[in-house]
C-alpha cells in the first residue's frame, strides 16, 4: 500500500505538470526514479499481449506488465488532470513568476540528479548533451500552427504528444499547443467529450506502446548516452520555463484567458521595463527554492523506498 500510494502522489504530479504548456510529466517520473521501470512496463503492451493473457492467464500477465504500478500511476494522473487543471491554471494567471521559478527550480535540480546516474563523462557525452539541449531549444522556438482538429490529425496530434510526455524536458501540453490543438483537447477534457478523448486517447496508446518499445532498447544498449541526451532535453527547456518572458502572441481560451505563444526570455530588470510589473525576486527565489527542495525530496524517498525493498528481498 506504500509503494502503491507513493506511485499515485507521483502520478498525480505528473498529471499536474503535463496540464501546463512546456513542463514534462518525463521529468518528475525521472526524478522520482520510477522512469526507466514505466518506459519497461508500456512497452510490453504489444500485439503479443492478447496471447499471453490466453497462455498464462489475466493475473500473471497483469503481474508481468507491471499492472499494479500502470494503474496507480495513470489513476493519480487521470484525477489530477481532471481535477486541478483549473487550480494549475488559476495558479499560472495568478501567480506566474512564483509558479515558472518552482518548475525551473525543479528541472535544474533534476538534471543534477540525472547526471550522478551517468556512469562515465567524457566529450562524446558532453557532445550528446550540447545536441539534447540545442534541440530543447528548437522545440521551444517553435511557431505554433493552426489546423482544424480533424479525427485523422487528432490521433496524430496525441501520437506525438505523448512521445514528448515520456521524454524528460519536452511536455506533451506544449507540443499540442504548437499543433493548434492545446485549447481544443482542453475544452474536450472540460466537458467530457467522449469522443475527442477517445480518438486522442488512441492515438497517445499506439504511439506510447511504439516509442517505449525503442527508448527500453536504447535504455538498454546505450544507456549513459541516452541519460546524456535526456539531460539536454531538460537543460533546453529551461528557456521555455524562465520566469520573466516578453510574450510577443498569444492564443485564447475558451474562458478568455491567455495562453503564451511566442516568448522571449529577459532579465528581470527588463521585465518590469516591458510589462511594468515587479519582477518579484523575493518570491522567485522562495519558488527557485521550493522547486530544488521538492526535487530532492522526492530523490530522497525513492532511495529509502529502494533500501526498504532491498532489506525485504534479502530477509
Amino acid at each position: 500500500m506504500k509503494e502503491t500510494l507513493r506511485v499515485f502522489i507521483v502520478g498525480m504530479i505528473m498529471g499536474a505538470a503535463e496540464v501546463v504548456p512546456g513542463v514534462s510529466g518525463g521529468t518528475i517520473a525521472f526524478v522520482t526514479g520510477i522512469y526507466e521501470r514505466l518506459v519497461s512496463a508500456i512497452q510490453r503492451f504489444n500485439p503479443m499481449l492478447v496471447r499471453d493473457v490466453v497462455r498464462d492467464g489475466f493475473l500473471t500477465t497483469w503481474k508481468n506488465v507491471d499492472g499494479n504500478f500502470l494503474l496507480s500511476l495513470f489513476a493519480g494522473m487521470v484525477i489530477s488532470i481532471l481535477s486541478l487543471a483549473s487550480g494549475v491554471s488559476y495558479l499560472l494567471d495568478q501567480y506566474p513568476i512564483f509558479i515558472w521559478s518552482f518548475f525551473f527550480g525543479l528541472v535544474i535540480a533534476s538534471v543534477v540528479l540525472v547526471k550522478k546516474q551517468i556512469s562515465r563523462l567524457g566529450w562524446d557525452i558532453g557532445l550528446i548533451v550540447l545536441i539534447g539541449a540545442l534541440f530543447g531549444l528548437m522545440v521551444s522556438n517553435l511557431v505554433p500552427i493552426e489546423l482544424e482538429p480533424a479525427p485523422v490529425y487528432l490521433f496524430l496530434g496525441g501520437a506525438v504528444a505523448v512521445c514528448a510526455w515520456i521524454l524528460p524536458g519536452l511536455s506533451g501540453s506544449f507540443i499540442l499547443l504548437m499543433l493548434g490543438l492545446y485549447r481544443f483537447v482542453l475544452e474536450a477534457i472540460k466537458d467530457l467529450d467522449l469522443m475527442v478523448l477517445l480518438v486522442l486517447g488512441l492515438g497517445c496508446g499506439i504511439g506510447i506502446v511504439s516509442f517505449a518499445g525503442l527508448l527500453k532498447r536504447l535504455l538498454q544498449f546505450y544507456h549513459d548516452e541516452v541519460l546524456a541526451l535526456l539531460t539536454g532535453f531538460m537543460l533546453g527547456s529551461l528557456v521555455k520555463l524562465w520566469p520573466w518572458q516578453h510574450t510577443l502572441s498569444y492564443q485564447l481560451k475558451p474562458d478568455g484567458s491567455q495562453i503564451p505563444l511566442l516568448q522571449d526570455p529577459v532579465s528581470p530588470f527588463a521585465y518590469t521595463g516591458i510589462t511594468g510589473h515587479s519582477p518579484e525576486l523575493a518570491i522567485a527565489l522562495i519558488g527557485l527554492l521550493m522547486g530544488c527542495i521538492g526535487v530532492l525530496g522526492l530523490d530522497l524517498l525513492a532511495r529509502m523506498e529502494s533500501k526498504d525493498t532491498s532489506k525485504s528481498d534479502n530477509h
